[in-house]
């Protein structure tokens, strides 16, 4: 059968297995799954940052593994998301969707049943590496689902489930840490996956329909092996580092990853010649839309890598609070995520077109200027109300940003190549995570290093500086951002264009 899609549009995608046009409303049921299985990857790693601290004490973990935990899963789910993207597209949406969270949910047992860092950075690497068999097939699936002029609607339900992701994950985890249920601490926040994900697999075998390129395509071996070696060879060293004392092999790799990148590029183009079937499709950076929203992508992940890590370690361990006074204090800044995201696409995008984007930039970066400075001017004594103003602009901030964006990039993107293109928005945007993550070794961590803090009033001193420093650092960085979108199309086109 034939996917659900524009009628105008079934020569580019006719592999699908359902009777449905678009009005089929099987599409709104298998919609309401990969959004679930979403929401799932999303609740996750917001729900782990919240309960770092509590993970630390219990395991007696490092600060290297902490932070490994975190990166880790970003790491092998930015080497992975490429490859699932492009084998979704050769083997089938649906079968990949189900794959990846059938692996996902197991690796959400392995880390609730973790008994030491060793094995929870283990586990966090499969969880992520199955993650990134699972989300390329959401917004691909979507993509093939939905006609065009509808997905700005979906895409913008899209960014209210990453607002209500944003919301639930820190309120969740430390709800979850802090009751301690069953003497398990930290535990129930992987465990929840669970019955999530085995519902996701029942109800996705039975409502999402199978999707597929329409021309043959073939794993481009080659190609998975210099990405994934590219990207392990940037983002380890960058992680480890600070707990390795930077040595000189480290710095190496760093440069050598520009050489393996240079390399990928080359060898995918001699692919394309060759047999039409490369790992990432290099014409989609011929699109406009599509090459600077990757950009935007990627330093906006920074951002993110470095905030939410340094954010949590400066409220429970440099102030002290308790996990869930941590969590209630971060509601305010989800709940603007969640309604600035919604609003966006909705309202704003359809009339004001790239300057809500840009205008989010900035947004955000005040609210990151007003944080830096309560930081400053309250110290060891800053309470939860005082951080209510710089929370909920720097959220509206990041809102006005997270929906649109993926419409755009996705706009004008072939549908046939809808997987690999997913791929490339979740892998860059991760490849932005990592690098943050890794950053805090040098923004976050190197001041506190450099205090030595031995006393509660020291250390809290301490983490305050850090954190501003950090927070700096974010600040420059989303300045880039703002000047990078005025690459983007000032509206959304009205339909895809097919690229030679």
């Amino acid at each position: 059968m034939t996917s659900p899609v524009a009628v105008a549009d079934t020569a580019i995608d006719t592999t699908t297995t359902s009777s449905g046009g678009p009005g089929d409303r099987r599409r709104w049921l298998a919609l309401a799954v990969v959004m679930t299985a979403a929401f799932m990857d999303l609740v996750d790693v917001t729900i782990v940052n919240i309960a770092i601290p509590s993970i630390e004490r219990d395991l007696s973990a490092s600060f290297g593994s902490i932070q490994w935990i975190t990166a880790g899963y970003a790491l092998a789910f930015a080497a992975g998301l490429i490859t699932g993207g492009r084998l979704g597209d050769i083997y089938g949406r649906k079968r990949l969707f189900l794959l990846g969270i059938t692996g996902f949910t197991l690796a959400s047992a392995l880390c609730g049943f973790a008994a030491n860092p060793e094995m929870l950075v283990a586990s966090r690497l499969l969880q992520g590496a199955m993650a990134a068999m699972m989300v390329p097939q959401v917004l691909a699936i979507i993509h093939v689902t939905f006609p065009a002029h509808e997905r700005g609607k979906v895409f913008g339900m899209f960014g209210a489930i990453v607002g209500l992701g944003a919301v639930s994950g820190p309120l969740l985890g430390a709800l979850l840490t802090q009751w301690n249920l069953f003497g398990l601490e930290w535990r129930p926040i992987f465990l929840i996956n669970l019955p999530v994900g085995i519902a996701g697999v029942i109800l996705g075998r039975k409502f999402i329909t199978e999707s597929k390129a329409p021309k043959a395509l073939r794993l481009d071996v080659v190609g998975v092996v210099l990405v994934t070696g590219a990207l392990l060879m940037l983002i380890y060293p960058l992680t480890r580092g600070r707990e390795l004392g930077w040595p000189l092999w480290g710095h190496l790799c760093m440069a050598g990853s520009v050489l393996v990148f240079a390399a990928f590029v080359a060898y995918e183009k001699a692919k394309t010649r060759k047999d039409g079937s490369p790992l990432v499709e290099l014409s989609l950076f011929k699109v406009k839309s599509f090459a600077a929203g990757i950009a935007v992508q990627l330093t906006f992940g920074v951002t993110l890598g470095v905030f939410f890590l340094v954010w949590t370690l400066y409220m429970q361990i440099g102030l002290g609070w308790s996990p869930l006074h941590a969590g209630l204090t971060g509601l305010p800044f989800s709940i603007a995520v969640s309604t600035a995201a919604g609003l966006s696409v909705q309202k704003l995008v359809p009339r004001f077109g790239r300057k809500v984007l840009q205008c989010g930039a900035l947004t955000m970066a005040v609210g990151v200027l007003i944080y830096i400075w309560e930081a400053g001017q309250y110290g060891s004594d800053i309470t939860s109300w005082q951080m209510l103003p710089p929370l909920v602009v720097m959220g509206a901030g990041m809102g006005l940003i997270v929906a649109p964006l993926t419409d755009a990039v996705l706009s004008d993107v072939p549908r046939e190549h809808s997987g690999s293109a997913s791929g490339l928005i979740n892998t860059v945007q991760q490849m932005g995570t990592a690098l943050g993550l890794g950053l805090v070794s040098v923004v976050f961590f190197g001041v506190i290093d450099d205090r030595r803090a031995t006393t509660p009033d020291a250390v809290a001193t301490a983490f305050a500086d850090g954190f501003q420093n950090a927070l700096w650092w974010v600040a420059a960085v989303l300045v880039g951002i703002f000047l990078l979108m005025f690459a983007l199309p000032k509206r959304r086109a009205a339909e895809p264009v097919l690229v030679a």
